[in-house]
């Protein structure tokens, strides 16, 4: 690894390594990894690009190249073709997604965590963020952020002369308060107000929403509803809440919190229920009792299925 390479680079070379079966200088990678706080959340950003790369790959079919009715290739030519396309597309997807989301343009900070991770970002004005499992921030100074994907706590200390400003998605949320928690899955923002005030879309909706209130968007629709203070952000206490959420929104969110891999067997039941994510990772079947639901094994993961 060539010291004067840019951060990214490294991280991207020690990324491709560490994949190989084969690889076995974790005492090097260690050492990388302990040198520099930002090397852990840069190696973290293309290891998320790399694993979307290969959800695309398994997508793909395996007759992606043909050959004629002569040729006469080795054995296993076409599990090496496709090996060696995965780590061409993931390679070119981390170098794209470098400029995108990977590490952002010039002065912006890419914080990401893996399935089942949390992570506390302070701000230099004395600001805190806590990131939830699966998620992407960009930080672009210490009163403008930018939430790419999952969910964060954010506790603000207030200016109204320089308010913090949130982009979730085609959302924008303005401090006017304290505390806040905010998840984005795909384009559905879910907005929940401990202390002060967030408004939303402040050029448009104008909508406010106030300590002890939650407000949801799916698709152009706002629902602004109650909820209790202390409930906001309690999945960084261990537990997470549901409220008329389908299997497959369970699932997400279970996988996203806990890093265990949850899909949803077909069903169009929604269900309501509180879950302390310790149960959930000491016996995934331990959801059976929590939320009346059928839990089975399947390959490296667990489905969830209507009782």
């Amino acid at each position: 690894m060539r010291p004067d390479q840019p951060i990214r680079e490294q991280a991207l070379a020690w990324a491709m390594l560490t994949r190989e079966p084969d690889f076995a200088d974790w005492d090097g990678f260690t050492a990388w990894l302990e040198a520099d706080a930002e090397h852990a959340d840069a190696y973290d950003a293309v290891q998320f690009a790399l694993d979307e790369a290969d959800a695309a790959l398994d997508i793909m079919p395996e007759t992606e190249f043909t050959l004629a009715a002569n040729d006469n290739p080795p054995k296993g030519w076409m599990t090496t073709r496709r090996a060696w396309l995965g780590g061409a597309i993931a390679a070119s997807l981390v170098l794209a997604l470098s400029f995108i989301f990977g590490f952002g343009p010039q002065g912006e900070t890419l914080y990401a965590t893996a399935p089942g991770e949390t992570r506390l970002i302070a701000l230099d004005d004395g600001s805190t963020v806590e990131l939830g499992g699966g998620s992407r921030l960009a930080v672009l100074d210490d009163r403008a952020a930018r939430l790419e994907g999952g969910q964060a706590l954010f506790t603000i200390r207030h200016d109204a002369a320089d308010p913090f400003v949130l982009t979730a998605g085609a959302d924008r949320l303005v401090d006017a308060g304290t505390v806040f928690d905010v998840r984005l899955a795909g384009k559905a923002l879910d907005l929940a107000v401990a202390e002060g005030a967030v408004i939303v879309n402040p050029e448009a909706q104008a909508l406010r929403v106030d300590a002890g209130e939650r407000a949801v968007r799916t698709g152009e629709r706002y629902w602004v509803g109650p909820i209790d203070p202390q409930a906001v952000g309690e999945w960084t206490r261990g537990r997470i809440s549901f409220e008329a959420a389908s299997l497959a929104e369970i699932a997400a969110e279970l996988t996203r919190a806990t890093g265990i891999v949850f899909t949803a067997a077909p069903s169009d039941i929604r269900l309501a229920g509180s879950i302390a994510l310790d149960q959930v990772r000491a016996d995934p079947r331990a959801l059976e009792a929590l939320l009346g639901v059928r839990v089975t094994p399947r390959g490296k993961g667990w489905v969830i299925a209507a009782e």
